[in-house]
C-alpha cells in the first residue's frame, strides 16, 4: 500500500494556491532598515499652510534619487507621543514624478506606512506632491489649523526615504503662511520674504522634533533677559486681547525658566521656544520637544489669571522634558527613525519624574501656590487611591497604553487604567524625595540627583540614554540605599491602595472632607462636571451624563455606566446643587438617594444606598512632624 499519495495531493494543491497567491500579490521589496550612512543630497520640502477655509497643508518635495527600487516612509511611532500615532488617513493625494512623467507608487502590503516606487532610469531626482488634510472637526482628530493659528508638525507633512537613520538625513524646509502672519519655532530661519519663510537646512530628526506655531494674532516674551541662551514664550490667540500678560504673570514664568536652570545646574538647546496657543478652537496640547514644546489651552490663561491655575504646571511640565525625556532618554527611546517602535518600560521616569517636577517648578516659581500644589497633590492621591484595576494591573504596564489603546477615550478607566504612569509615577518621586531627606537627615533630596543625572555634559544637545540600572545607581550615589526592590515594590506592585508613604513622609495625610478644594472647585469648573467620586462613585457632566464610574463603587454596584444620563434626584430635576443637596441630606440615614436616568431610549428609578455625605480629598498636617512639602516647594536661591 502506498502511503505518499495523500501527501502528493497536499503538496500540490499548496503549490497551486502558492502560484496563485503569487499572481494575484506581486512580490513586494522590503522595507530597508535604517543603515548609519548621510542620504546623498538634501532633500527639499516645501510646505503650504495658507488655505484656512478647508484647512489643507499642501507638500511638494524634491528628492534626490538614484534609478531603482526606493521606498519612502511615513512618520509612524512620534516619540512624544510614545506610540504609533502618525496621522496615515489624513495624508492624501499622493504623487510622484520623474523628469515630469508619473511614477507609480505601491503601498507595503504589511508595513502600511511605507511606500515602494521604481526610480526609472535617467532620473536623478523625484517630485511628490501630496496634502495633508488636517481634522475639520474634533472627532477626527486634534484641530491644528483655524482662521486664526495654524499649529505646523512636520511628521504630518513629511516623508522621508527608507534605508537611513534620520539624523543622517538633511531636510531644506520651507513654509509660506497667509499673509501677515507671524510664528513661533525652534528651527533656525534662513530668510523671510513676504509670507515665504525658508528655513536653514536640518537634519530630519531635528526637523521632526521642531513644531511650528504660527498667527494672526502673535506676540512674543522673553524669558530670559540678557542671557547668551535665548528663552522666548511666542503666544498665539484667537484674538488679541488674548495675548496680554502683566508683568507679574511674565516675571513667573521668568521664575520658572531660573528655578528650572538651578534644579538642573545645566541646558541642553542651542535656544528654546516655548509654543503656546490660547483659543477655543484650536486644539488642546502638551508635548515636550528637545528646544522648544507645544502647549494649547483654553483663552484666559492671561485675562482670567485667577482662574488659570490650575492648568499652569503645563509649561514647567513641558520644559522638564528638555532634560528628562530628550536629553536624557530611556534605552527603548534610542530607535533609528520614526518608524521603528519604541520600547516605554521607562515611561514612569520618563514622564513621572517629569510630572513630579512640573508641579515642584510651578509653585517655586510662583506659577501656582503651594495651597495650589498640596490640593492638586491631595486631588491626585485620591484617584490613584481607589484606582481599583490596580487590583490586576500594576502601574509599570500602563507604559504600554499608547500603544495599546491609542489614547481613545475607556469605558472603564478606573478599572482598565490608562496612563497612570504620569501622577502615579509622580507619586512615587515624591516617595523617593522624601526617602532621601529622611535617610539623609534632610541634607540631601532627589534635587542632588536632578543635578547629577540631568545636569551632565552642559550645553550639549546630543541625547544620553539610560537604563533602570543607571537610575538605580545614581539614586545610590546620592543617598545609600536599596532602591531597586524600594522602586519595583511599587512600579510592579498591586497595592492595596496607591503609594503613598512620600506623603507620609513629608508630614501630611490624605483625608476627606465634605468642603472641595479650591483646585476641585477649579478642575469642575474647567471639565464642566460635578465629581462624586468619593461619595457615589462617578462624576456627573453639565447635562447630566455619568462618567468616570469608579469600579465596584455606589454607582457601579446600583447599575450606573457611562452611557447613563441622570433625569432627576428624588423626583426633582438634575442639576448639580440638587444631587448634592440630597447627598448631604441621606448622610446619617437609612433613606436611599432615587435616581431617575436614561440609558438610550429606556428611563428606569435606581437607588443609591450611600449614607456617608459628600467627601473630597484634602492633605491634613501630621502633628509632631517636619513639614517636607514646604521644603520641596520652597524656591531654590
Amino acid at each position: 500500500m502506498r502511503t505518499l499519495a495523500p501527501f502528493s495531493f497536499a503538496a500540490k494543491t499548496a503549490s497551486t494556491l502558492a502560484l496563485a497567491l503569487a499572481l494575484a500579490f506581486p512580490a513586494q521589496a522590503a522595507v530597508p532598515a535604517p543603515v548609519d550612512q548621510p542620504y546623498p543630497g538634501t532633500i527639499v520640502l516645501n510646505v503650504d499652510a495658507t488655505n484656512l477655509s478647508q484647512q489643507i497643508f499642501r507638500m511638494r518635495m524634491t528628492v534626490p534619487v538614484k534609478p531603482g527600487p526606493m521606498t519612502f516612509l511615513y512618520p509612524q511611532w512620534l516619540p512624544a507621543n510614545h506610540g504609533p500615532s502618525g496621522p496615515l488617513t489624513q495624508l492624501a493625494g499622493l504623487k510622484f514624478t520623474a523628469n515630469g512623467k508619473p511614477v507609480e507608487w505601491t503601498r507595503d502590503p504589511v508595513e502600511v506606512f511605507a511606500f515602494h516606487v521604481t526610480v526609472p532610469e535617467g532620473a536623478s531626482t523625484l517630485d511628490v506632491e501630496y496634502q495633508f488634510l488636517s481634522p475639520l472637526d474634533s472627532s477626527q482628530g486634534r484641530i491644528v489649523m483655524t482662521d486664526d493659528i495654524i499649529g505646523l508638525q512636520w511628521p504630518s507633512v513629511t516623508l522621508y526615504p527608507a534605508g537611513y537613520v534620520a539624523r543622517r538625513i538633511t531636510v531644506q524646509p520651507s513654509l509660506t503662511l497667509p499673509a501677515g502672519w507671524q510664528y513661533g519655532t525652534a528651527l533656525e530661519t534662513a530668510e523671510r520674504e513676504g509670507n515665504e519663510i525658508r528655513f536653514k537646512a536640518h537634519d530630519l530628526e531635528t526637523l521632526i522634533d521642531s513644531p511650528l506655531f504660527a498667527g494672526r494674532h502673535f506676540k512674543q516674551y522673553d524669558l530670559d533677559p540678557g542671557a547668551k541662551v535665548r528663552v522666548s514664550l511666542n503666544v498665539v490667540a484667537d484674538n488679541p486681547e488674548s495675548l496680554e500678560a502683566k508683568p507679574e504673570q511674565i516675571a513667573a514664568h521668568r521664575a520658572m525658566v531660573q528655578q528650572s536652570l538651578k534644579l538642573f545646574g545645566s541646558h541642553h538647546y542651542q535656544h528654546y521656544d516655548f509654543l503656546l496657543a490660547l483659543s477655543d478652537e484650536f486644539g488642546g496640547i502638551g508635548r515636550e520637544h528637545h528646544q522648544s514644546s507645544e502647549n494649547g489651552v483654553k483663552p484666559g490663561y492671561f485675562t482670567d489669571w485667577a482662574r488659570s491655575e490650575a492648568g499652569r504646571d503645563l509649561l514647567p511640565h513641558e520644559y522638564t522634558h528638555s532634560w528628562n525625556g530628550k536629553f536624557r532618554r530611556p534605552a527603548g527611546q534610542d530607535v533609528p527613525n520614526f518608524n521603528t517602535p519604541l520600547q516605554n518600560s521607562l515611561l514612569w521616569v520618563y514622564e513621572g519624574q517629569t510630572q513630579y517636577w512640573g508641579g515642584i517648578i510651578a509653585a517655586r516659581s510662583g506659577l501656582v501656590s503651594q495651597a495650589h500644589a498640596r490640593d492638586a497633590l491631595a486631588a491626585t492621591a485620591a484617584r490613584y487611591d481607589n484606582t481599583q484595576g490596580r487590583a490586576w494591573r500594576a502601574m509599570q504596564d500602563t507604559v504600554n497604553d499608547p500603544i495599546i489603546a491609542g489614547r481613545r477615550a475607556l469605558a472603564w478607566s478606573n478599572w482598565q487604567r490608562s496612563e497612570d504612569y504620569y501622577s502615579e509615577g509622580a507619586l512615587i518621586w515624591l516617595d523617593v524625595d522624601t526617602k532621601i531627606r529622611e535617610l539623609s537627615g534632610d541634607k540631601r533630596s532627589l534635587d542632588d540627583f536632578a543635578r547629577a543625572f540631568y545636569g551632565i555634559n552642559n550645553g550639549s544637545m546630543l541625547p544620553a540614554f539610560y537604563t533602570f540600572e543607571d537610575v538605580v545607581a545614581q539614586l545610590d550615589r546620592v543617598q545609600k540605599f536599596d532602591w531597586a526592590p524600594f522602586l519595583r515594590s511599587r512600579v510592579e506592585g498591586h497595592g492595596p491602595g496607591a503609594p503613598l508613604d512620600g506623603l507620609q513622609r513629608a508630614g501630611w495625610k490624605l483625608v476627606y472632607t465634605d468642603t472641595p478644594t479650591d483646585a476641585i472647585k477649579a478642575l469642575e469648573e474647567r471639565s464642566k462636571s460635578a465629581d462624586f467620586s468619593y461619595s457615589l462613585g462617578f462624576s456627573v457632566r453639565a447635562d447630566g451624563g455619568v462618567s468616570n464610574v469608579i469600579w465596584d463603587g455606589v454607582g457601579f454596584r446600583a447599575g450606573l455606566a457611562g452611557n447613563t444620563t441622570i433625569v432627576a434626584v428624588n423626583n426633582r430635576v438634575y442639576k448639580p446643587d440638587v444631587l448634592k443637596a440630597a447627598v448631604k441630606a441621606a448622610k446619617g440615614t437609612k433613606a436611599p438617594i432615587e435616581l431617575l436616568v436614561r440609558k438610550g431610549n429606556n428611563l428606569r428609578t435606581i437607588s443609591l444606598d450611600y449614607h456617608d455625605g459628600l467627601r473630597y480629598p484634602r492633605l491634613e498636617r501630621i502633628p509632631g512632624t517636619p513639614d517636607r512639602l514646604e521644603a520641596i516647594y520652597k524656591a531654590l536661591k
